[in-house]
Parts: C-alpha cells; sequence; structure tokens
C-alpha cells in the first residue's frame, strides 16, 4: 500500500458511501471504485461490502482501518521531520573542541546556536588538532575548534577571533609582584608547556619566540592540556604560557599577568569544517560562528 491507497481507503471507509468519499478526495466516483477495487484485488480481500445504502466495512476493513491512521500520522510526522531537518532545524551537531577556547569563546558560540535552533542536537567531542582533522575527514563530527591549524584543501578554517597571552603564576612566585611580564623576565624560569602532541601548536610557539629573542627555555613539564598545566602552575612547578580564555580556570593561588612579546602577541581560535558539507545545520552554525567573530572584531576596535 502506498499513501494514495491509505487516504482513498481511508475516505470511503469514514464516509461509508463511495460517491461522499469521491467528493471528499475531489474525484469523480468511477476512478475511485477502480482504485479501490485494485487496492481489493492487491491485498487479496474485500475490504468493502457494498450495499444499496452505501459501504460497510468487512472484518479485514475494520482491521485495517485500525492502522491506517496510525501510518498517515506518521507519513506526516516523517515528512515534517525531512522538512526541518532540510532547513537545519533539527538533527544532530557532532562538534570537536580541545585547549582554552572552552573556557570562555566556544560555550558563548554554542549557547547562541542552541537559543536559535534548540531541536539541533548538540554532541560535544574532547579532540586533539589530528583526531578533529581525521574525524572531520571521517565525518565523525561536522565542527572543530583549534588553534593554529594547517591548511588544506577539503578542511575549511575560519578564524573566531585572536586572543592575547598571558602567563599563569603561583602568587606565591617573585614574577607575580609585576603587573604584567616580558618574554625576557621568563629565562631560565621553569615553564609547562602544553599541549605535548605531535603537531604544531601553543608549545611550538612558545619554542620558536624563545630562540627568535634568542632568550634561554627551560622547560619543566609537557603535559597535554590547559587544565593540567594551570593545576601545576598552582602547585609552584613553573608558570604557563596560556591565552587569555584560561584566566576563568580558577584554580586557588593562581595568578595570571598579561604578556609582552615582540614575536608572540596573540593566537587565533579557529572554526574548522569540511568544505563539501552541505548540511544546513553546519551552515547555520557557520552563520553564528561568523556573526560572533565580526562582533569580536568591532570590539577590538
Amino acid at each position: 500500500m502506498d499513501l494514495r491507497d491509505m487516504r482513498y481507503f481511508l475516505a470511503v471507509a469514514q464516509e461509508g458511501h463511495m460517491g461522499r468519499a469521491a467528493a471528499r478526495l475531489h474525484l469523480s466516483q468511477p476512478p475511485l471504485t477502480r482504485h479501490i477495487q485494485a487496492l481489493e484485488a492487491k491485498l487479496g480481500v474485500n475490504l468493502f461490502v457494498r450495499t444499496p445504502k452505501g459501504m460497510s466495512l468487512t472484518d479485514a476493513g475494520q482491521t485495517l482501518l485500525q492502522e491506517v491512521p496510525n501510518l498517515l500520522d506518521l507519513a506526516q510526522q516523517a515528512a515534517e521531520r525531512t522538512r526541518l531537518a532540510g532547513q537545519g532545524l533539527i538533527g544532530q551537531l557532532d562538534i570537536g573542541l580541545f585547549g582554552s577556547g572552552v573556557l570562555d569563546v566556544i560555550p558563548r558560540i554554542l549557547a547562541r546556536f542552541h537559543e536559535a535552533r534548540p531541536e539541533v542536537q548538540i554532541v560535544l567531542h574532547n579532540l586533539t588538532k589530528d583526531a578533529q582533522l581525521q574525524a572531520l575527514r571521517e565525518r565523525r563530527i561536522s565542527i572543530g575548534f583549534n588553534r593554529l591549524v594547517p591548511q588544506s584543501a577539503d578542511i575549511g578554517v575560519e578564524t573566531v577571533l585572536r586572543e592575547p597571552l598571558v602567563v599563569a603564576l603561583a602568587a606565591s612566585h617573585p614574577l607575580a609582584v609585576r603587573p604584567s611580564l616580558r618574554l625576557e623576565n621568563l629565562a631560565n624560569v621553569p615553564l609547562i608547556l602544553y599541549p605535548n602532541v605531535p603537531m604544531h601548536g601553543l608549545a611550538q610557539e612558545i619554542g620558536n619566540a624563545f630562540r627568535t629573542e634568542n632568550i634561554p627555555l627551560r622547560v619543566e613539564q609537557e603535559v597535554p592540556d590547559v587544565v593540567t598545566a594551570i593545576a601545576l602552575t598552582s602547585a609552584g612547578f613553573g608558570v604557563t604560557v596560556t591565552t587569555q580564555s584560561a584566566t576563568n580556570l580558577r584554580l586557588p593561588k593562581v595568578v595570571f599577568r598579561p604578556l609582552h612579546c615582540n614575536h608572540l602577541k596573540d593566537l587565533e581560535l579557529s572554526c574548522l569544517y569540511r568544505r563539501a558539507d552541505p548540511s544546513p545545520a553546519l551552515q547555520a552554525f557557520l552563520t553564528v560562528v561568523r556573526s560572533f567573530a565580526n562582533t569580536s572584531v568591532e570590539r577590538a576596535f
């Protein structure tokens, strides 16, 4: 049975009369009669008993009448949900994230998108940069957030904002009395670097800045993420160069000071996505990201 079979059968069953059903369906009676006869032949049973007064249902017809309204409702719901999905108003968006952006910027973007499209489920995945790129190419996620992302033909990379860098120190550290720090102030100071992953990232940028300015670099610890780095800073293992978003980590005994450096002024947070992905939910999310990025640029000036 197709949807037309169901609609024609339901009209005849509810009207109990072929002529009235034909009028309701905006058909002439003979085509409707032929269609019902063809349906009965298709199912191999009689659905109606023809009487001088109209049409009455057989036991088989009564059974079908119990099912058809639900099937038509399900078909209508499926059509409506398909339409909504095609507009990016329902569905699921898998998002990869990593690093300090999750402490400030990313939640604000997610909140804006959720307010605009509350029926789209957001699923978050904590993935490093190389894992995000692989997950994008394997279609396991639709969006990623990361920093210092290499350019590639298949992955779009758009800057969300640029963040100034800060130095996290134990409140008891001798440098904590300074209102701000320069890179030379960190010469031979034990540093905690993150993330300790193969792809180029903040740790490599810091190392390059020290070498470029000919400042001695002393690495005390290399850790996987910003939370671990700040936790070790709180315990007095060393100091951490990080982004401004990390200042939202209110760990005890940690203070943050602006970093002034000629070769390491700020760091971008980027949004990653497949260039060829036509998903309406993705396009709606990118609209939110671009609006946020434009607002951030305007505030910067």
